[in-house]
């Protein structure tokens, strides 16, 4: 939003207009907060039905997160969005009919994977598709446009086990996002052209480790259970990486991308926000 309350483009209606090809993955549901903000334009991320509209909206190549709720037990209005993204030739798949490896995509038509109803599963408890979604996506996006692709791919619930201080489950969420992050680099390595960014918007717990019974054990330790000031790092691999280092503000990720791929000039401008 900008000061006066008006929508701004995102980088991916952005990359999408400049003839990218476009995904959005979350361990999260769809419409949560990362992924939303990368493609909705509402006053408050607890809109989820109205957050979901956009995705008819935006024309997303590759979707695969939770919230299929959203999409097809709507309150509001009783819409059944997924017949309506069928309708506009997306590959609409969810969790109650086939498992992420099950799906083959064809690149010549947009896909869409819904997880679960409202919120996924978490690691311990059987989650497993975001190392696979992001195998997947790499290979479907970069054949989906010869320009290239814009990815978002979000460890939701790394976040979820910090505000918990479950620091079990965060160790298993950050294991998991750490296989999903190999997955991607091993592409961006053997294609050569492709800019990986991984960096996070707020620290969340003050998570620390303490000394425990013994020298060679170590416990995870949490001083609060909300978002901290604490330093989050950026990394980043391949062209344009050098970009990325020191210390930077958060937002100036997002002019740093626009300006390597030379969307600078209409980065400020406002959207409608119309929804259809």
């Amino acid at each position: 939003m900008t000061r006066d309350k008006k929508p701004c483009v995102t980088i991916l209606e952005q990359a999408k207009k400049n003839g990218l090809a476009t995904g959005l993955v979350a361990t999260s549901s769809i419409t949560h907060a990362t992924p939303a903000s990368f493609i909705a334009h509402v006053g408050s991320r607890s809109e989820m039905e109205d957050i979901a509209l956009f995705f008819l909206e935006t024309e997303l190549d590759f979707l695969v997160g939770g919230g299929l709720r959203y999409f097809n037990d709507r309150k509001k209005d009783q819409r059944d969005l997924c017949q309506e993204l069928r309708q506009k030739e997306v590959q609409v798949s969810d969790f109650r009919e086939k498992s992420l490896n099950e799906l083959k995509p064809d690149p010549k038509k947009p896909f869409a994977w819904f997880s679960a109803l409202g919120e996924p599963d978490s690691v311990q408890a059987g989650r497993d598709y975001l190392p696979l979604s992001a195998r997947m996506a790499t290979e479907y996006l970069s054949k989906r446009s010869g320009k290239g692709f814009f990815l978002m791919l979000e460890g939701s619930q790394i976040d979820w086990a910090c505000h918990a201080k479950d620091g079990n489950r965060a160790v298993a969420e950050m294991l998991d996002f750490d296989k999903t992050i190999g997955e991607i680099l091993k592409f961006a390595e053997a294609d050569g052209q492709t800019l990986v960014i991984v960096t996070a918007d707020h620290e969340t717990g003050g998570m620390v480790l303490e000394q425990g019974e013994g020298f060679e054990i170590l416990d995870l330790e949490f001083n609060s259970g909300q978002h901290t000031a604490s330093l989050v790092p950026v990394y980043a691999f391949g062209p344009g990486a050098e970009q990325f280092g020191g210390v930077i503000d958060n937002t100036d990720i997002y002019w740093r991308m626009a300006r390597l791929w030379g969307y600078a000039p209409e980065a400020a401008s406002p959207v409608s926000g119309k929804k259809q």
